[in-house]
């Protein structure tokens, strides 16, 4: 029996002869074994059906069938490589690096003024003696009104005061008691869910600061706010109040001041005159029993501010001025009954004056007095350090 292997050199010679014959010279036997093992390696690497076919038929048969001549490689310069080397590998393409987790954005807080007004909002703790009426939870702020409610007071502020990146807002807040009122700078944000929530006081009127009349938001989330020791009701001046700008800041938990003063001490714009006087002398009456009475009065700046005009009040529960250094006097209203303006006083100074007055015995049941007053260069009145030595009630003498 042939040898199976001469079978298929024979039979792809002749194959070989058919197709290339007229074109070149016939190879040699080595030549067809070196392609019939060429081909072998290549059959190893098949499909596992192909696998399974070669079991059926003899591997060299079925390499024999495959008669497609193998494309024409690339020109090549010199002699070709002795061998074939396996090509590197394709390097993998690195792992796309998963995107950094980032917190969700932080509510923007920015509320309008009719938002705060139709949400209800709890807030700070008011200082002592407000009224019940003062409330503090569950709050529908107001416009301002003269009642003792929480109500909303001038424009608002807007920044980042706790430093998320978002925007928060800031409200002037009060609630009226008698003429005054209580006030509170408050923060409002919004919560994840839109609600409306107080991140917190800034600062709120108490005993030893006694107004809020100014607020506005820096750059960094510092908050400005001008106190001041007096608020300008029931009587007192506008111009009187100490003012000081302090500021403050978010730390996580609470704002605490950060910059400007902490107290109010001795208003710098204040003195202490202090008045005394001698008895009124009455002379003799005349033809109404009206009589003209005269007395001296000392005026001493124990300072530390000068005095560009002392003032002279109260005359009016004495008589009608009728002579002495009260006829040059320039009259001027002192927030109550009018006041006789005289000269200026240095700080440390001293002035004696000498008035008359036309006196009618018991036309008043007021006891005569008289005040002296701290009038600056602009006819505004001041109080005095010490309240209690303005002020002289007279003895009358005959």
């Amino acid at each position: 029996m042939s040898d199976p292997q001469e079978i298929l050199v024979d039979g792809e010679l002749n194959a070989f002869r058919e197709a290339y014959a007229t074109a070149v010279r016939p190879p040699g036997i080595a030549e067809v074994r070196q392609t019939v093992r060429r081909r072998r390696q290549r059959a190893a690497v098949v499909t596992a059906a192909a696998a399974v076919l070669a079991v059926a038929i003899p591997v060299g048969a079925n390499a024999a069938l495959d008669r497609r001549p193998a494309p024409p490689g690339p020109a090549q310069t010199g002699d070709p490589s002795p061998s074939m080397t396996t090509p590197p590998p394709t390097p993998s393409a690195p792992p796309t690096p998963s995107a950094t987790p980032t917190s969700p954005a932080a509510p923007d807080g920015r509320i309008s003024r009719a938002q705060l007004l139709a949400a209800l909002v709890d807030l700070p703790s008011w200082q002592k003696g407000v009224p019940e009426t003062c409330t503090t939870g569950d709050v529908k702020l107001r416009e301002s009104q003269r009642e003792s409610r929480p109500e909303l007071r001038g424009d608002l502020r807007y920044g980042d005061l706790d430093g998320d990146g978002a925007t928060e807002t800031l409200a002037l807040v009060a609630c009226r008691y008698g003429e005054a009122s209580a006030k509170q700078v408050v923060a409002f944000d919004r919560d994840r869910d839109g609600r409306i929530v107080t991140l917190g006081r800034v600062i709120g009127t108490r005993e030893d600061m006694d107004d809020i009349t100014a607020f506005s938001v820096e750059a960094g989330g510092v908050v400005r706010v001008q106190v001041a020791d007096i608020q300008p009701c029931c009587g007192i001046p506008e111009w009187s109040p100490q003012r000081q700008w302090r500021t403050y800041a978010w730390t996580g938990e609470q704002f605490d001041q950060t910059g400007g003063p902490t107290g109010f001490g001795a208003d710098p714009r204040l003195t202490d005159l202090v008045l005394t006087a001698g008895d009124l002398r009455l002379g003799p009456p005349d033809g109404n029993g009206q009589r003209v009475g005269s007395m001296t009065v000392t005026v001493v700046n124990k300072g530390p501010v000068d005095v560009p005009r002392l003032g002279f009040g109260r005359f009016y529960t004495i008589g009608e001025p009728t002579g002495g250094a009260l006829t040059r006097c320039r009259t001027v209203n002192a927030g109550g009954p009018d006041a006789c303006l005289l000269d200026p006083l240095p700080a440390g100074g001293r002035k004696t004056y000498t008035f008359e007055f036309r006196y009618e015995s018991g036309a008043s049941t007021v006891p005569p007095e008289l005040e002296v007053i701290h009038f600056d260069g602009q006819d505004r009145y001041w109080a005095d350090r010490k309240r209690q030595d303005n002020v002289v009630e007279l003895t009358v003498t005959f």
